[in-house]
């Protein structure tokens, strides 16, 4: 990839709906040397699809929380494997430092909420975890 791919990402990450013509103008190219670069990173599988982003207040789960999780020994592929087949995870994330899991939760009720919290806290191999409620996004 190149420095005009990844101008073209960006500006695909601001509006994935940004008409062809509107990005080569943006770029500084012709509009059949855009709609190439896109057909290029989607068949190589650098760009895996396109998505919506919500407004927050509009969203249908209202209850949104970061999850940190320690690891017990060897056993974060297990783990990761069983918490993505949670409904209220939307995203697990490895990091480094105290915490070997990152959890992004979402669930439409507080009773939901705690029932995913429960049953995340007892996957075997879970040694500890600490969870803050999102309030706000900007």
């Amino acid at each position: 990839m190149d420095e005009k791919d990844h101008q073209l990402i960006s500006l695909l990450r601001d509006n994935a709906r940004r008409p062809i013509s509107a990005l080569a103008s943006a770029l500084g190219v012709s509009r059949g040397t855009v709609q190439n670069r896109i057909d290029r990173l989607l068949a190589d599988g650098r760009i895996l699809g396109f998505t919506i982003r919500l407004r927050p207040d509009v969203q249908h789960m209202a209850i949104r929380a970061i999850t940190l999780v320690e690891v017990e020994g060897e056993r974060t592929d297990r783990i990761i494997k069983d918490l993505r087949g949670y409904p209220e995870v939307h995203a697990v994330h490895t990091t480094n430092g105290r915490w070997d899991l990152v959890l992004e939760l979402e669930t439409d009720t507080l009773e939901a909420f705690d029932l995913a919290l429960r049953r995340i806290r007892e996957v075997k191999g879970i040694a500890n975890s600490e969870t803050s409620l999102l309030l706000s996004s900007f």
